[in-house]
């Protein structure tokens, strides 16, 4: 096995960091319209969401092995729901060291599996499976690195 080894952070200067992240889940359309409408049986799916990427957010560091803890100033969560899809935004911002991309892609990836999980009992098919589900097209669409 290779070598491994957290990348020192420690010369750089504390500047303003801001990642947004997007990502997509597929969905029956009756399931969109369910959630539009507040039918879903577990509630209410846009806030699970919501509090779902945050809580990702700030414990990326935790999950994603070689991420620097680092403090978040602030995390925004934009949920839209069209069509057969719900497409996560999640907006990320630090005054730190390092970056919050991954911060932002783990946000995303929170909120998408929180929204799969309070759907789930209406994507199965009559074989349990999830024949229309996906969750995709996950990326960073802006990284912004404010000058000292």
């Amino acid at each position: 096995m290779g070598n491994v080894r957290m990348v020192d952070i420690s010369p750089k200067r504390d500047v303003v960091r801001i990642a947004k992240a997007r990502g997509v889940i597929r969905l029956r359309e009756s399931t969109v319209k369910a959630i539009v409408e507040g039918r879903v049986p577990k509630g209410d799916v846009f806030s699970v969401a919501r509090v779902a990427a945050i809580l990702a957010v700030k414990r990326t560091w935790e999950i994603v092995p070689l991420c620097h803890p680092i403090p978040i100033t602030s995390v925004d969560v934009d949920l839209h729901a069209e069509g057969n899809r719900v497409e996560a935004v999640v907006t990320v911002k630090t005054i730190a060291k390092t970056g919050v991309e991954m911060e932002a892609l783990t946000g995303v990836s929170a909120a998408l599996l929180a929204v799969w999980d309070m759907v789930k009992a209406l994507e199965k098919d009559e074989r349990g499976q999830y024949p229309y589900t996906r969750i995709e097209s996950i990326e960073v669409v802006e990284k912004v690195k404010e000058n000292p």
